[in-house]
């Protein structure tokens, strides 16, 4: 016994400092290397390359564009989790698989996809461009793109909490005479809302970081269609690592409090369900 004891301590402690190395390798040396170069030239530089024009536009463009998929991901992801959790209808499990089809796609493909279904030869495109409606090389392109590769996030945050979900209370409020949106905002709502929130959260800091489809769709135009993430890659290109540097401790930092927001929700889940 005490020999059985003595292996599975040394083994705990290799898969510990196994996964220390490897957190460390992968994740901690990284982003102290980022910290440390742009720390370099001090503070009021790292502030002059982060309040550039061209910087703090980028910045507010993704913040913006950020926002508007996240309220729209957190209604479209909850509906689409309630059809998949509460119906049945015909090739439903190729509608369940196809959630999770952005994630398997490159993002530069979906750029692609969307230059080829809403591009100015397009049919849609040109259509619209008749009415002086641009979305490729616009932002309405963007948003498009962010829509995609976040849509997910949302509906696979739902979903399990739906299926878990006992539907006596919502039988009994059904009984006693409340109509089906009384029962969803007062019953089911609640106990949805940390899920939705982790979904809409995740989909925040995915849409900070996308690049790939956006770079397609966007057209990398200063001032107007630049990101944060396709501002980085110009700096980059440039030779101006500084400046790519100050953008990246911004998107560094609110990845951080995103993952601190995600932390409290987890606590905060887990303390609801005990209440109820």
């Amino acid at each position: 016994m005490v020999k059985f004891l003595m292996k599975s301590n040394k083994s705990d402690l290799v898969l510990r400092s196994l996964s220390l190395f490897y957190l460390g390798l992968l994740i901690i040396l990284p982003i102290a290397a980022i910290m440390s170069e742009a720390l370099k030239g001090g503070l009021i530089n790292l502030w002059n390359n982060i309040t550039l024009p061209q910087a703090l536009f980028s910045l507010k463009l993704t913040f913006i564009v950020a926002i508007i998929i996240v309220f729209i991901n957190m209604i479209t992801g909850t509906a689409t989790a309630w059809v998949l959790v509460r119906y049945k209808f015909p090739f439903k499990n190729i509608m369940d698989a196809l959630i999770d089809l952005p994630f398997a796609i490159p993002t530069v493909v979906t750029g692609i996809m969307l230059v080829t279904l809403y591009g100015p030869k397009s049919l849609i495109g040109a259509f619209l461009g008749k009415y002086g409606i641009e979305i490729i090389f616009d932002k309405p392109g963007i948003v498009l793109a962010l829509l995609f590769v976040t849509f997910p996030f949302v509906v696979r945050s739902v979903q399990p909490v739906l299926l878990e979900m006992e539907p006596d209370m919502e039988e009994a409020a059904m009984t006693l005479g409340a109509s089906p949106l009384t029962i969803f905002f007062r019953i089911v709502l609640p106990s949805l809302t940390p899920s939705i929130l982790t979904g809409a959260a995740l989909s925040f800091s995915r849409a900070l970081g996308e690049f790939g489809s956006i770079v397609i769709v966007a057209g990398n135009i200063p001032l107007i269609t630049q990101v944060a993430s396709v501002y980085i890659y110009g700096e980059i290109e440039s030779y101006n690592i500084q400046g790519a540097l100050g953008l990246s401790v911004v998107l560094l930092i609110i990845s951080f409090l995103i993952l601190l927001f995600l932390n409290f929700l987890q606590s905060w889940s887990k303390k609801h369900e005990t209440w109820r």
